[in-house]
């Protein structure tokens, strides 16, 4: 079955410095209808003005992943871990039992687009963890590359869930497709582009929720930009 979230359905907050869109409840927004999937507990589409971002605060027991799509963000946390993350760039921190941390766009005159996502932990009171990782446009064009697993496939980054997220660069005839094994599901989200997942159209903030159902085909792509998650 295949469920579409619209990119206008979701949750907004605009603060001025930084307009995000929430496809599940987060913040000021609640919608008891749309509070994960699975594991998979936030989705924001932030922008966020030249030279303004947020200041140091606390995270615990979540699995955070950031994904830049253009511009820059800066990191620097309690770990002592401290980087600029570029578009092709992933984050992934893991908050454990306690982090904090501060992210800020360094560019003067430059908006940054970025996706924020958190992923419930299986495991919590951990020490936290912080690694970043360079995937290429190469690396996405017409397939499917694992960038956080719980198994470290393909290169991926190390997450504690069961869970996989993928990210895809799609354009004309370029295609791919995921097998999902009995009982696990699938969350796809649009991040720019129009694409047709399991033959229904979706366009830039669109989603879908796939279950009962075997795989995962993405087709017929304009310039699209596309993460799939893989969930128990």
């Amino acid at each position: 079955m295949l469920t579409i979230r619209r990119a206008a359905e979701r949750g907004h907050a605009n603060h001025g410095w930084l307009d995000s869109f929430h496809t599940f409840s987060f913040a000021n927004y609640y919608d008891p209808a749309h509070m994960g999937f699975g594991a998979l507990r936030v989705i924001n589409d932030d922008r966020i003005a030249a030279g303004r971002g947020f200041g140091t605060h606390g995270h615990r027991d979540m699995e955070i992943i950031t994904y830049v799509l253009n511009g820059a963000i800066a990191h620097k946390d309690s770990m002592g871990s401290g980087s600029t993350i570029m578009p092709g760039n992933v984050q992934r921190m893991s908050a454990g039992r306690g982090v904090m941390h501060s992210e800020f766009n360094p560019r003067p005159d430059t908006e940054t687009h970025m996706l924020q996502i958190w992923i419930e932990p299986d495991v919590t009171g951990i020490a936290p963890e912080y690694e970043e990782r360079s995937f290429s446009d190469a690396q996405k064009r017409g397939r499917l590359q694992a960038l956080v697993s719980a198994d470290g496939i393909d290169g991926s980054m190390k997450i504690h869930q069961d869970a996989r997220l993928y990210a895809g660069l799609f354009d004309g005839a370029e295609s791919a497709s995921l097998d999902l094994a009995a009982g696990r599901r699938a969350w796809v989200h649009v991040a720019r582009g129009s694409i047709a997942v399991n033959g229904t159209e979706l366009s830039a903030g669109d989603a879908a929720a796939i279950t009962d159902e075997t795989r995962v085909e993405l087709s017929g792509g304009k310039d699209a930009e596309v993460l799939v998650f893989d969930l128990a």
